[in-house]
């Protein structure tokens, strides 16, 4: 097991599922100190319950990311648990509205009422800035941490009704792009990522019936393989990492797929 994040503040949006989940799951195993973040209590203390009982640290932080005066909350509380953020991950997302009633899960743009798209944004793209903000300038000062976005391939291509999603993902690229750019030799090292397809909650909820858990990565395995990604000196700040281009780690096998986040 590795040692060298152990101690490490860590702060995770999106924890209670999915990649956010996978990614607590690791990092604490690997001894990092992990705060997240999430909107729902339950699934949330359900995880830090299932890190708890094997042994690592994690804490739950009720709060909306999309919410202008949870940021500095959320900053507050998660160095008042866990230390100096070193690692801030953005995984909290949402597609914006989708249906369940047997049609397309997602609407066509001149379908999309601009309330809806302004909520993606505001999930996607404002409110992980306002916490970037929060929490980089600290990062700047000790000369030292790592900011990851998790990106998509809808930020990059064109997919007929991925347009609310697939633009905020392609902004908040852009952001974090241009942050490597200001922040080149502080010491901070900001990344985006692209993790793939995998078995989440909104996969599922983005192809409805052509969800087929057995042909897309566990999150765990693509949790994995990040980190292996980001302890790659080579990886240099304003990075796109994709994660299809990592090699598997034979250790993360399909034994391990006992569990699908939620």
């Amino acid at each position: 097991m590795k040692t060298h994040r152990r101690g490490q503040g860590v702060l995770i949006t999106g924890g209670s599922s999915g990649l956010g989940r996978g990614l607590a799951e690791q990092l604490a195993a690997e001894g990092a100190r992990v705060a997240l973040v999430a909107r729902r209590a339950g699934p949330l203390a359900e995880v830090v319950e299932a890190i708890r009982a094997r042994g690592g640290e994690a804490h739950a932080i009720v709060a909306d990311v999309a919410a202008k005066e949870a940021t500095y909350a959320i900053a507050g509380t998660a160095a008042s648990l866990v230390g100096p953020i070193d690692l801030l991950i953005h995984a909290a997302s949402t597609l914006g509205p989708v249906r369940r009633d047997g049609l397309p899960p997602m609407p066509l743009l001149l379908d999309l009422a601009c309330e809806d798209l302004a909520q993606v944004l505001e999930v996607n793209v404002v409110g992980p800035f306002r916490l970037t903000k929060a929490i980089a300038g600290a990062m700047v000062l000790r000369g030292a941490g790592t900011i990851v976005g998790i990106s998509s391939d809808a930020a990059q291509e064109a997919y007929p009704r991925w347009g609310a999603y697939g633009a905020s993902k392609a902004g908040f690229d852009q952001l974090l792009r241009v942050l490597a750019a200001e922040l080149h030799d502080t010491g901070v090292r900001v990344v985006t990522v692209d993790p793939g397809e995998m078995d989440t909650p909104m996969h599922a909820d983005a192809f409805g019936g052509d969800h087929d858990p057995a042909k897309l990565a566990h999150p765990r395995e693509v949790a994995a393989k990040l980190l292996r990604a980001l302890d790659d000196a080579s990886v240099a700040s304003g990075a796109r990492i994709a994660v299809s281009s990592i090699p598997s780690i034979p250790s993360i096998s399909s034994n391990s797929r006992d569990e699908v986040s939620s």
